[in-house]
């Protein structure tokens, strides 16, 4: 590391990923002094984001990783008599059965570069029949850039008074600045660099047209900086712990969101919407009279349900799918309220279970739409990034590029996550606007196996070029990531062909890319896990199977509160024009609140003016 850093710190966390970020900006905000370290070459860790570029060479990493071969370190000999060390493995073995396919016209020349990249960046895929899954992508080299060291000093920005209105959510393309991924690393563009003649989204929703264009592997090549693909899939309840807690530390200045417009079901092989705010019920015409008023009564009992205990006492301890068969409610409601508001298991959670999970999402409804659901502009990757610019502003040191060779070595997990990501052309249900976000849950067919949540994303949730979709698959590991999930692949979309298609009305979305790949999910590992762990380090895990992110959040605060005792977690940023210096110690309050930037040095491309929530039905 540089000579000029200091030597000593408080805390030291490795690994950039959610909870890891949220512990160093809760640490560094309490006065705490933070060295936040990472191997990687980007933030987040497995819960990054990359452009289709950046994801490529994410791919290459992996792959080169599975190659290393661990010598005996020459910092052995460094450790004295008294001192013991234990190694860390070089290889990262938290991502495993990584399958790449590509349905998208082959026409790439040698010439397609990405739009706006700093270099020259050659992709070469192999077309995939769908019936053949040996056959694998060829992926790009990346040269590595040769800086070691990447250390973060966001400018701060002045809190607002009220922190409800904090938090902004979007329903058009930001202007003024744009936030991207390139190949891991965070570029922001003025608007007036940005190219207006094409790629940039209006406020007037565009209406679904049939294509005669195809999308093709070059084209999704050169708008690869618009895509921002999450190796974790998760969105953000409105009433949260990750979004109270965004609102209290004011972190939520350096995100922007946008509503999930609608949840769909998945029944008898077709997709449809699922009514769930009260204006949804009764404008729907899936439902008959009679069922909306018994979807009514049922959620109406679900919002205060522990003050009627006598409802429910008696079945706490069969499965909430039969708890809903003793509600005189008809399969069709008892099938959206498992699935679609529930969203538990049809075969593991039990009555208390599906209850809660029911009064959840009817009390995150209407807060910031008419749905319970957020998904971050940019990706799920900018949330650690947002916690770590806090964890920056008041001192934090970041080092990526950075790792470290000895220490805790982690034990093996049993317990997997299977993903999929797909690029598509069309909406799994047309609608009105081309601009929704969907949530689907496609429940278990076999026994043994688990069900499916689909996320859909439009193009203004900034995470895909216009004109095609991006759509993140996720569901607990049985087998392969592959094995798991293409038959839902199979269900919902159909791989590119060059054949047109005369009649599209009852064509399904057409499969452009897809990746499929395990990752580990060790949210259930324990301190005790560990074997002679001493007393001052701290274990976090990886991304879980939920949609929320309650999780890390809770692992977070747990682990800040084991370090800083007494402390407040995460409380809100003093305001720069509220700070007041007394004249005779001037030099020694000035150095130590040296972190705390002036009112007036913010500047257009640290920050962002949030104001209150743009609340717009699409």
């Amino acid at each position: 590391m540089a000579d000029n850093l200091p030597s000593e710190f408080d805390v030291i966390v490795i690994g950039t990923g959610l909870p890891e970020s949220i512990t160093a900006a809760a640490c560094s905000r309490s006065g705490q002094r933070v060295l936040h370290v990472d191997s990687r070459s980007y933030y987040g860790g497995n819960w990054a984001s990359f452009s289709f570029s950046g994801l490529l060479s994410w791919l290459k990493e992996y792959q080169e990783n599975s190659d290393i071969v661990n010598e005996n370190p020459a910092w052995q000999e460094h450790i004295l008599e008294n001192e013991e060390a234990i190694a860390l493995s070089r290889k990262d073995k938290t991502i495993q059965h990584v399958e790449v396919f590509c349905y998208a016209s082959q026409d790439l020349h040698e010439d397609v570069e990405e739009t706006g990249a700093l270099q020259k960046n050659h992709a070469s895929v192999t077309s995939v029949n769908p019936t053949e899954g040996e056959h694998s992508a060829y992926l790009p080299s990346e040269d590595e850039s040769s800086s070691t060291v990447s250390c973060q000093m966001p400018t701060e920005q002045t809190p607002n008074s009220d922190l409800e209105n904090s938090l902004e959510i979007n329903d058009v393309e930001a202007t003024g600045e744009e936030e991207k991924h390139c190949d891991g690393k965070t570029c922001v563009k003025s608007a007036s660099e940005e190219e207006t003649s094409e790629n940039v989204l209006t406020t007037e929703d565009t209406t679904l047209q049939p294509r005669k264009n195809r999308i093709t592997y070059s084209q999704i090549i050169k708008e690869g900086r618009r895509f921002n693909i999450d190796l974790v899939s998760k969105l953000l309840y409105s009433r949260g712990l990750l979004i109270d807690l965004l609102i209290k530390s004011n972190v939520s200045r350096y995100a922007e969101f946008k509503n999930i417009t609608r949840i769909l079901a998945f029944r008898e092989g077709r997709v449809e919407q699922v009514p769930c705010s009260r204006a949804d019920v009764f404008n729907s015409k899936q439902l008959t009279m009679v069922e909306k008023r018994m979807l009514m009564k049922f959620l109406t009992f679900c919002m205060e349900y522990e003050k009627h205990p006598d409802e429910y006492k008696a079945y706490e301890e069969i499965t909430f799918s039969e708890y809903l068969k003793t509600q005189k409610l008809t399969p069709n409601l008892q099938y959206f309220l498992l699935h679609s508001i529930a969203m538990t298991s049809e075969t593991a959670s039990n009555t208390i279970d599906g209850l809660k999970a029911t009064k959840n999402f009817l009390h995150c409804l209407g807060r910031y739409g008419n749905t319970p659901f957020l998904f971050p502009l940019y990706g799920q990757g900018e949330l650690p990034q947002c916690f770590c610019r806090m964890c920056a502003v008041f001192g934090g040191i970041y080092c990526l590029r950075h790792s470290v060779q000895c220490l805790v070595v982690d034990k093996e997990s049993r317990k997997q996550i299977s993903r999929s990501v797909l690029i598509t052309d069309r909406s799994v249900l047309k609608a009105d606007s081309d601009q929704q976000i969907s949530i689907l849950t496609v429940p278990a067919v076999e026994t043994g196996t688990f069900a499916v949540r689909v996320i859909e994303l439009c193009s203004s949730t900034m995470t895909c070029m216009k004109g095609t979709y991006l759509v993140h698959l996720t569901c607990t590991s049985s087998k392969t990531a592959r094995e798991d999930l293409e038959p839902v692949v199979q269900k919902l979309f159909t791989p590119y062909t060059e054949t047109e298609i005369e009649n599209e009305e009852d064509e399904k979305p057409r499969l452009l890319w897809a990746l499929y790949f395990n990752m580990r999910d060790s949210s259930d590992v324990s301190r005790n896990s560990y074997n002679d762990l001493p007393s001052n380090i701290y274990v976090c895990s990886g991304p879980d199977c939920g949609l929320g992110n309650d999780n890390a959040v809770k692992q977070a605060e747990t682990l800040f509160q084991q370090i800083c005792p007494n402390e407040d977690f995460c409380p809100p940023p003093p305001n720069p024009e509220d700070i007041v210096i007394d004249g005779d110690s001037l030099q020694s309050e000035a150095s130590e609140s040296s972190f705390i930037p002036e009112a007036n040095s913010e500047t257009p491309k640290e920050s962002r003016s949030l104001g209150k929530p743009e609340l717009s039905s699409q």
